[in-house]
């Protein structure tokens, strides 16, 4: 596990104002695809925020976190003849969600969300590359996405799922039908990226040049894009991240 430079200040920010800081995990499928604007959020509402690398590190220790988050990547959740560490990545979801432990998936991990509440993920029928606006539907205005709603976010993947039994659709794009869903307050699966600042935009265009080359991406519009739409949309995010921590605090409190 990176007990990275991050965490180690929030724990020491924490210690001096006398805070007791809560261990939140980030399952992170690829260096760059980090947490975001995240991090911040989860550092002024207590979390010192850990890193696990998929496919080096044991997952073991996000079962027991106060709160995890599961990050993107290049891959299918599916492919684990090819990657079979996924197999004891999603078995370790499975165990959290199953204790109740509050999660996030975003990009790669809510297919991961949504393979562990049995639901098929597959390829779409097209790659969805670009800043557009989510459909939300009645469940989703009320919910913290309500915070995107006419906010253009990014979307970045060529997979897609079905609905999960049990869960709640949130958000759909034309391409893509179910871009967010939730169960219950605890648990939040978003196709999509709020997350990303403008700044690290620099980053994925670097990281993923071989997909953006095939799917020939227009890099120039790309950067032009992120410097147009991304501060909105982190705006709009630290809301929903901080909408949905306030349910999760909420839930505990009625219990």
């Amino acid at each position: 596990m990176e007990f990275n430079l991050q965490a180690q200040n929030a724990l020491l920010r924490g210690a001096s104002e006398g805070r007791i800081m809560k261990n939140a995990v980030a399952i992170r499928h690829i260096a760059f695809e980090d947490a975001g604007t995240l991090a911040g959020v989860l550092e002024h509402r207590g979390f010192a925020l850990n890193y696990l690398e998929a496919g080096v590190d044991d997952l073991s220790p996000a079962k027991s976190a106060d709160l995890l988050v599961v990050l993107g990547g290049p891959i299918g959740i599916y492919e684990v003849d090819r990657y079979p560490f996924l197999k004891q990545e999603l078995a370790t979801i499975e165990t959290a969600v199953k204790k109740g432990v509050p999660t996030i998936g975003i990009c790669l991990g809510s297919q991961a969300l949504a393979a562990v509440f049995g639901a098929r993920v597959y390829p779409n029928l097209q790659k969805e590359l670009g800043w557009d606006e989510m459909t939300l539907t009645k469940e989703g205005r009320a919910s913290p996405l309500g915070a995107i709603e006419g906010v253009r976010v990014l979307n970045w993947h060529g997979d897609t799922f079905d609905l999960p039994l049990g869960t709640t659709r949130l958000a759909s794009t034309k391409i893509t039908p179910n871009q967010a869903f939730a169960y219950g307050p605890k648990m939040l699966a978003l196709q999509f990226h709020v997350e990303l600042p403008q700044r690290d935009m620099e980053r994925w265009l670097i990281g993923h040049t071989l997909e953006l080359a095939n799917s020939k991406a227009d890099l120039a519009k790309m950067r032009a894009d992120a410097a147009r739409f991304a501060p909105a949309a982190n705006q709009a995010g630290h809301r929903l991240f901080n909408d949905w921590l306030d349910g999760i605090t909420a839930s505990s409190a009625a219990a």
